[in-house]
């Protein structure tokens, strides 16, 4: 039999292993959850595996690691070394045409500017996709990696690992079976004021450990400077996107859940002034979506603020938001999520919630569970990438998640203080200034 014949055996092998039905999977979660699958290992790929990288390394080590792909050695630390048997790799163009039949599905950590490329590549690959929040640097790329990924039917997850915890679940069940009656507002924010870092002064030689050509991407040329790499690229415009992008994809998330939430019909934003190169150290983003069947229109209100938003507003003693959130984030401001009801509130961090008036809500019985917990967030994927149930957060769910959040951003940008937002065509009707920041252009040769 020849090698094609292998490779097409096993991808056959690995698309219908649920022979048996989804009551097969089901039956079989204890031992997924031990990372005993009763099907062949897959064949990963990890593009940025340092960092959160590394991060979803360790959680798929059980699999085959069969390619690594970094520009900074320095930064992918000893992951080379765990996985000697894996072929090494500066450019993931490389690695796709070197490995296409070996690979089964990939993950991408790289910085938020260079997240488009190299996923929307696998996913055209026919490659199961695991990309980091936020998706994608623009809207247009985040739209463009979930479209194909649906088209392409690959298995995807987005990086969004709190979506996981058994509390967002029951945060879901509460507000799905009505305990606050219905909800028409929303409140999700992060605390603290990063952002706005000092502008670059020090432009040394280029690290030997790093091929910065390939760090830039598609991104403007410049000369390197430790200011943006590794870590502090996320608070410049050009290649991260802020404290938004950095926590919107795990905070609204819960909203996002609970309310069966997608594409906005009008956006709003405002903040400090906008500065051409860096993000701000604050803003609110103010989100309005069209009733979803028997649920109403509501508006979801997003900020990164120094100061809880919420507790003034609705009288919130300032104990219950620090306790839900405060160790969660790691943050010496509060963050979270606040639901309000027709008959009562209910605010959120991602390990616990709280229902108010809780004088009101003393006596409260909990509804039956009805969303099932999960069974590990990388876990979910890998059993979707054999065959199983699609993860909780595949893209289509987290790809309109991930997009709203990037629209905020641009809105902020382009100074358009509100404007309608036709989803479906991507276009901020009487805002022109949003169209260069919904598609961006790329440089280097880089391409759509």
């Amino acid at each position: 039999m020849s090698t094609r014949q292998n490779h097409l055996n096993r991808r056959q092998m690995l698309k219908t292993s649920a022979v048996a039905g989804a009551g097969f999977w089901i039956a079989r979660s204890g031992i997924f959850a031990q990372g005993q699958s009763p099907n062949e290992k897959l064949n990963v790929a990890v593009v940025g595996i340092g960092g959160q990288g590394r991060y979803s390394i360790d959680n798929l080590k059980a699999e085959n690691i069969v390619g690594l792909c970094d520009v900074d050695e320095k930064r992918a630390g000893n992951a080379w070394e765990l996985f000697p048997s894996a072929k090494r790799y500066q450019d993931f163009r490389k690695m796709y045409d070197e490995m296409d039949k070996q690979i089964d599905a990939v993950v991408v950590a790289t910085p938020d500017h260079t997240h488009y490329h190299p996923a929307v590549a696998a996913i055209r690959m026919k490659k199961h996709i695991y990309c980091e929040k936020p998706l994608a640097h623009s809207p247009a790329e985040c739209r463009i990696i979930t479209t194909e990924a649906e088209k392409m039917g690959v298995a995807s997850q987005i990086g969004a690992q709190r979506h996981a915890y058994p509390n967002m679940h029951r945060v879901t069940e509460l507000i799905k079976s009505g305990a606050i009656g219905t909800v028409k507002e929303s409140h999700a924010w992060i605390g603290g004021d990063r952002g706005m870092p000092e502008t670059p002064k020090d432009f040394p030689e280029v690290p030997a450990t790093l091929n910065w050509e390939q760090w830039i991407g598609p991104a403007k040329m410049r000369p390197y400077s430790p200011s943006y790499c590794p870590y502090h690229w996320r608070f410049f415009r050009d290649f991260g996107t802020g404290e938004t992008g950095n926590w919107s994809c795990h905070i609204l998330d819960i909203p996002y859940s609970a309310l069966d939430l997608a594409y906005p019909i009008h956006v709003a934003a405002e903040g400090p002034e906008v500065d051409a190169t860096r993000t701000p150290k604050s803003m609110h983003c103010t989100f309005q979506y069209a009733a979803r069947g028997d649920l109403p229109p509501v508006t979801l209100h997003w900020y990164h603020t120094t100061a809880a938003p919420v507790i003034e507003k609705y009288e919130l003693q300032k104990k219950y938001v620090n306790t839900l959130t405060k160790k969660e984030f790691g943050f010496p401001s509060s963050a979270g999520a606040l639901f309000v009801g027709e008959k009562g509130l209910l605010l959120a961090g991602f390990d616990n919630h709280v229902l108010l008036p809780t004088d009101k809500f003393a006596d409260f019985k909990y509804p039956e569970k009805f969303v099932p917990d999960s069974h590990g967030f990388h876990r979910e994927w890998i059993n979707a990438c054999k065959g199983g149930t699609a993860a909780s957060c595949n893209f289509n769910y987290s790809g309109p998640m991930a997009e709203t959040a990037i629209l905020g951003n641009a809105a902020y940008y382009a100074g358009c203080k509100s404007f309608d937002w036709d989803a479906k065509n991507m276009l901020a009707i009487n805002c022109p200034e949003m169209e260069p920041l919904i598609k961006p252009e790329f440089f280097n040769g880089w391409k759509y």
